[in-house]
């Protein structure tokens, strides 16, 4: 076949890929095999030349083949090619292919893009949108929100649904009152498999798409489930309560979102019921909003770590400076702390060049390796892997990891500045390194530590607080010890 004419912006890319998909059928293939050739690259990812045919039938007011280009996509993909697009040319698109704007694109955009179009669009229209979607989803867009442009959204929707979004909301954020889905399946315990057959027939169109069907008493109680599985192959007179599993595992509403994402990991869950504090069911938790949960909380851990806020490319200029200055500034102050200590001993690095020469070495060194102690320890807590019970034996085993650590940088740069410098002068910097990289290990785990117990985020604010530790003791171990060998006056 030719080049592909996508390159060619004077090119219908329409026809191109509509002649692609043609040819993926003569050859035996689905057409949305080839249609997906056309568009995604071998990681699924829209291929640039695609995003320049979109965006330059915007741009000459081609609309139809605007629709042309974007109707095949996934829901996700058109969600991904908003993303790709500025603000002016995210309207265009959305006029262009307005009946695929759905509840399910609007539910894949990212949160700061989706916050912007909405603010665009008529209360009216914003709450049509949110009908659209699962009461989670519709949640997650409305919460951030203004107050005023919030109450003006849920007064166009429908008693129903604003009933459960305004439920949703007056449970904290990051809870599984605020995420889980308010759609489910649930009957009596008296119901035999075929009576529960007969229901979802009846009421399918109703239900939406499930896992498994909570059987519940007379105050509304979970007492067990069934999977649909065991519903399509056990006889109908059955009764639920001889085939259906008691031993569920059950969600508490105001548990942190970390803690259900756990749970879903650690007892291989597809979907749990919430309880309300009476013990009520009042929701249910699947497996794609826990994939969301365990995606959000993993980024955000390290962009904590590193300082950088929300870190999306998509947050406003002046969000990201306002919350990237605060910790540049705090690294400033314990800057200080490592300063006051290398003008302590000014007199004695001017007396020895080397000193400055190699002290860097000493900090950097010993940064590098609280942070890697630090990245374990944040990540063993959020994992539930470091806990009370076993916090001593992790501080030993990191403990034992520095020695090692300490004395195979130490033999390295002592044995390299021996032979450059000073035989003496190489032991000073070996010493301070294992003092100094040991340091590190015990600071990169006791840090976080203290910050969990104090119910402090360890990944806020751990890593300044660990490399000013570093710092400070690699200048003050190096510098102290040069002058107590008797290296300098």
């Amino acid at each position: 076949m030719a080049a592909d004419p996508l390159l060619d912006e004077t090119t219908d890319t329409a026809e191109v890929i509509e002649d692609n998909a043609q040819d993926g059928a003569h050859e035996g293939g689905r057409p949305d095999d080839r249609v997906d050739d056309a568009r995604h690259d071998e990681e699924n990812r829209l291929k640039p030349e695609y995003v320049r045919a979109v965006r330059l039938a915007l741009e000459e007011d081609r609309r139809g083949e605007v629709y042309e280009l974007v109707e095949p996509l996934h829901p996700a993909d058109v969600a991904d090619l908003l993303e790709l697009l500025d603000n002016d040319e995210r309207g265009l698109l959305t006029i262009a292919i307005s009946d695929l704007m759905t509840g399910e694109v609007v539910a894949e955009l990212n949160d700061w893009v989706r916050e912007e179009m909405m603010e665009g669009l008529p209360a009216e229209a914003v709450a049509l949108i949110a009908e659209q979607l699962e009461t989670d989803d519709a949640v997650q867009m409305i919460e951030d929100m203004g107050a005023e442009e919030r109450e003006a959204v849920l007064a166009e929707m429908e008693a129903e649904d604003r009933a459960a979004i305004e439920s949703a909301l007056s449970y904290p954020e990051e809870t599984a009152g605020r995420l889980m889905s308010r759609e489910f399946v649930a009957v009596p315990e008296h119901f035999t498999v075929g009576d529960l057959i007969d229901y979802l027939r009846i009421h399918g169109t109703l239900l939406g798409d499930f896992f498994e069907v909570f059987v519940v008493d007379e105050a509304h109680h979970p007492v067990g489930t069934c999977a649909l599985s065991w519903i399509l192959t056990t006889p109908r007179a059955i009764a639920l309560t001889d085939v259906m599993k008691r031993d569920q595992t059950v969600i508490p509403v105001l548990m942190d979102q970390e803690e259900v994402a756990l749970m879903f990991q650690k007892y291989a869950l597809i979907s749990a019921a919430v309880i309300d504090s009476t013990g009520r069911l009042v929701g249910q938790m699947t497996v794609d909003d826990v994939v969301h949960i365990i995606s959000e909380e993993a980024g955000e851990d390290a962009l904590l770590l590193s300082g950088a806020g929300d870190g999306d490319i998509n947050e406003p200029i002046r969000e990201a400076y306002s919350s990237r200055v605060r910790w540049l500034v705090a690294n400033l102050g314990t800057a200080l702390v490592a300063s006051l200590i290398i003008a302590a001993f000014g007199a004695a690095i001017e007396q020895l060049v080397a000193l400055a020469i190699l002290m860097p070495i000493v900090a950097s060194i010993g940064g590098n390796a609280g942070t890697q102690t630090m990245a374990v320890t944040v990540r063993a807590i959020a994992t539930n892997q470091l806990t009370k019970a076993n916090t001593g034996k992790i501080l030993l085993r990191e403990l034992r990891v520095a020695i090692l650590n300490g004395v195979t940088i130490a033999v390295l740069v002592g044995l390299a500045t021996a032979l450059v410098f000073d035989v003496k002068l190489g032991g000073v910097i070996a010493l301070a390194m294992v003092i100094n990289v040991i340091t590190a290990g015990l600071a990169g785990v006791l840090v976080p530590v203290l910050f969990e117990r104090a119910k402090q985020d360890p990944a806020v604010a751990s890593s300044v607080f660990v490399t000013m530790v570093t710092d400070s003791m690699g200048f003050f171990a190096f510098l102290g010890l040069a002058v107590a060998s008797g290296l300098v006056g």
